[in-house]
């Protein structure tokens, strides 16, 4: 099995505990030599805390894990295309490589609506794979949203029975 694939479903794993509390499926591991050295998924609600993306999350254990700030020799892999926050601790971490399995038209910072990876004005930049596994990392998005709506849909339907 590709590497890129077998560590895509590692943060494929992830997005599924996101799911399972009712967060936006978007999970993310860092690679090290061979070694998975951090995990996060999204928990913004759960923790009523802006900051607590997949690829947040995933940086700061990474760093706790081998003492630095600095992440250079590591890859991340990430469900989702990272948003301006996290596509920007990607770069002041110095990440070397990121590994995104579905793209975010309205949102990702890797080159839909802007690519702050690979701007050549910044003082590092990270090298960039685009859609490993994007069909399941964008089905497991597609049936939480529609299990979202399903379920705002019932609770619309009883308040106005109610």
């Amino acid at each position: 099995m590709d590497k890129d694939v077998k560590y895509m479903k590692a943060a494929l794993k992830q997005a599924e505990k996101a799911y399972a509390l009712g967060e936006v499926p978007i999970g993310c591991v860092i690679v090290y030599e061979d070694k998975i050295i951090g995990r996060g998924y999204n928990r913004r609600n759960t923790d009523k805390n802006t900051l607590c993306h997949a690829e947040i999350t995933a940086i700061k254990k990474a760093s706790k894990k081998i003492g630095d700030w600095r992440l250079e020799g590591c890859t991340l892999y990430v469900t989702l295309e990272p948003c301006q926050m996290c596509a920007g601790a990607c770069v002041q971490a110095r990440i070397d490589r990121v590994v995104i399995g579905a793209m975010n038209p309205k949102a990702g910072c890797a080159g839909s609506v802007l690519n702050i990876l690979e701007m050549p004005q910044f003082n590092h930049q990270v090298e960039v794979l685009r859609n490993v596994m994007s069909e399941e990392c964008g089905d497991i998005l597609t049936r939480f949203f529609k299990e979202l709506r399903a379920k705002n849909r019932r609770e619309k339907e009883e308040s106005l029975h109610a």
